[in-house]
């Protein structure tokens, strides 16, 4: 008899910025378990839809534009058809994209099908709203990584800086409050806390010590 070690399957949710895909790459480094970012994936459908000029809704098109489409991970890089598109999707626009495009039924059923398999039979730690409540609700661990939206919105606009865009704040802010509507008001799936997932708020605490807490958590 085949003897099988004991999967470790960790479902991370949470609002943008809050965290989430920074500690979930880490806690894959430490357990040396794959990483899945599910939001890199709505992001790269949103991506292809905005080149395509595809309206934002259910279509014949949109249909055809999903039976060809290939997302895959390699290392940290999201590849989209066979192209790394990994530095195309972190902008506002695509982030709009995605928030739209993972209101309508047909990409959410294609993406969560495929992140279902994923986290079927491996260990994985993926990322995203629903995880821990749709795609995942098996997991071994669920966290619920969330911050203050004003400290979510700081980071994400210093992150544009560092990168050499133009950002106003008042802009980032608003943009992190109507996502969080968005995600949180979606007719499918929307973004909440699953009963048993661990609430962790990152508002006041840096990287390492959030890390630290979790992993406490996982180990113990």
């Amino acid at each position: 008899m085949k003897n099988c070690e004991p999967l470790l399957r960790i479902a991370i949710d949470g609002p943008g910025g809050a965290g989430k895909s920074t500690i979930a790459k880490l806690l894959a480094a430490r357990y040396d378990i794959p990483y899945v970012d599910t939001g890199a994936m709505y992001r790269a459908v949103g991506l292809k839809m905005t080149r395509l000029g595809l309206p934002f809704e259910e279509s014949d098109e949109l249909t055809a534009m999903l039976d060809s489409t290939d997302i895959d991970f390699v290392v940290e890089n999201v590849i989209l058809d066979g192209e790394d598109v990994s530095g195309l999707i972190r902008t506002q626009e695509i982030s709009a994209a995605a928030s739209a495009c993972s209101k309508l039924a047909s990409v959410r059923k294609k993406l969560v099908a495929l992140q279902k398999e994923m986290g079927k039979v491996r260990s994985v730690v993926m990322d995203g709203r629903d995880i821990g409540t749709n795609v995942m609700p098996d997991a071994e661990f669920k966290f619920y990584i969330t911050a203050s939206a004003r400290e979510r919105a700081r980071r994400r606009y210093l992150e544009l800086i560092n990168k050499g865009e133009q950002a106003d704040f008042d802009t980032v802010l608003a943009e992190i409050n109507e996502r969080d509507y968005n995600d949180m008001h979606r007719e499918l799936d929307p973004l909440r806390k699953a009963d048993d997932a661990i609430e962790v708020d990152t508002t006041h605490m840096g990287i390492e010590e959030v890390l630290e807490s979790v992993v406490r958590l996982i180990d113990n």
